[in-house]
């Protein structure tokens, strides 16, 4: 069945929101401006902001801006085409040794906050394809050059901020973290935000910690909304995501039911 062009990346949320991008983005002088204004303002409200900066791991991400341009270019047409990028196969195939090696937590989780341990193993199946994928950025340096490059500036700056917070309240390395290239982090893909909201426990890449987060954020968003489907949306606001993730939880269910 054809079905409206959507976003296929899990970007969608922060293609949502509204960016103004100027010609001179990459302008290295207006880029120094923004970061020195970012720093003053962090500075100011008590973090070691310019003690980052120096850092030898900072760098920032060249061209952040055309990453996320490039990737809403990124359409498709139909649902088969969409499991077929996201290679919906392979996530079927690793499926039943998620299930068998997590199935302690998963039973947890699923008792403990409400949420069927299939759409548990559904989220972390598609966000990072169960513990494959984590990230090779660093989300400081991601937020960092956003807001150089004038990319979502208000959005990137809380984000930095939710990202300070987190790192101070568990004592990380904040150059150590690691993150996609938007600056979301874990198993799981949370933003900052999320992280302080919804995370269970300190360390980002402990799959038990992954598998209680998602079934915390998606108990939020069900008491809000009283609809699984709605609150797999919340996750990312896009509806072959949701239904890609359903019809993965489906597969988990009946694999369980052979097994």
């Amino acid at each position: 069945m054809i079905m409206k062009k959507t976003i296929i990346t899990s970007l969608f949320l922060l293609l949502l929101m509204p960016a103004v991008i100027g010609a001179d983005s990459t302008d290295p002088e207006k880029m120094k401006a923004n970061i020195d204004e970012l720093a003053e303002y962090f500075e100011a409200k008590g973090y070691a902001f310019n003690d980052i900066l120096k850092d030898s791991r900072f760098k920032l991400i060249e061209n952040i801006t055309g990453k996320f341009t490039r990737a809403v270019e990124i359409k498709i047409e139909s649902f088969e085409d969409y499991q077929g990028v996201i290679r919906y196969d392979r996530k079927i195939e690793k499926m039943e040794e998620f299930l068998v090696k997590y199935a302690p937590e998963l039973d947890f989780a699923e008792e403990k906050y409400g949420i069927p341990k299939h759409v548990i193993a559904g989220i972390i199946g598609i966000e990072s394809e169960f513990g494959r994928y984590k990230g090779s950025y660093n989300p400081f340096n991601a937020y960092v050059s956003m807001y150089a490059e004038g990319y979502r500036s208000d959005w990137s700056k809380a984000q930095l901020e939710e990202l300070l917070i987190f790192a101070k309240k568990n004592d990380l390395d904040i150059m150590a973290m690691e993150s996609s290239y938007a600056g979301a982090m874990s198993y799981a893909q949370f933003i900052p935000y999320s992280l302080n909201r919804w995370f269970v426990g300190k360390d980002l890449y402990f799959m038990p910690n992954n598998i209680a987060s998602v079934a915390n954020y998606l108990a939020h968003f069900y008491k809000i909304t009283g609809s699984m489907e709605k609150a797999v949306m919340r996750y990312n606001p896009s509806t072959m995501y949701t239904k890609v993730v359903l019809e993965l939880a489906e597969e988990a269910r009946k694999i369980e039911e052979t097994d």
